[in-house]
């Protein structure tokens, strides 16, 4: 399993997106990634997480940010998700679990006992070169996209 770091280049991808798009790290070389990790559509953090990035969207898309927001959910999953809870970011599916494992966040889990793989809600914020600019490992939500803007607006 590849684990990213700060200043090393971000592991390209494409997968499928929400509404039938398709989304590609390399279709947005020269503007700044905001990639967001989340486990699972529907989950209380997780709809909040991005919830809380789909409010502040406006303010990073006006400093030529992107926000995408990526789980091993289905596409139809986030269609339903995007639709229920009225999201703007874009959802990237990654049913095979390719991309979370090139980025490291694929890991052991474990809850009440029980050890499962899982994603580790993780941030990458990826550079206009398409480099590492900064990573939020087991990220806490509150506050967390207020925190992610913040950074951004000093890369930008």
């Amino acid at each position: 399993m590849a684990t990213v770091t700060v200043g090393a280049e971000a592991p390209d991808f494409t997968l499928p997106g929400d509404g039938g798009s398709t989304i590609s790290l390399a279709d947005f070389r020269g503007k700044i990634v905001v990639l967001f990790f989340y486990p699972k559509d529907n989950t209380e953090a997780c709809t909040k997480e991005a919830i809380d990035f789909t409010a502040l969207n406006p303010a990073f898309e006006r400093i030529g940010a992107v926000l995408i927001g990526l789980s091993p959910d289905s596409v139809k999953r986030h269609d339903n998700f995007r639709k229920k809870h009225g999201l703007t970011v874009g959802l990237a599916s990654d049913e095979e679990k390719a991309v979370v494992q090139d980025y490291g966040v694929w890991v052991e889990k474990s809850m009440y006992g029980r050890k499962y793989m899982g994603v580790e809600r993780t941030t990458v914020l990826i550079d206009r070169e398409g480099r590492i600019a900064h990573l939020w490992e087991k990220v806490k939500v509150p506050g967390h996209a207020e925190e992610v803007l913040a950074t951004v607006r000093r890369v930008a």
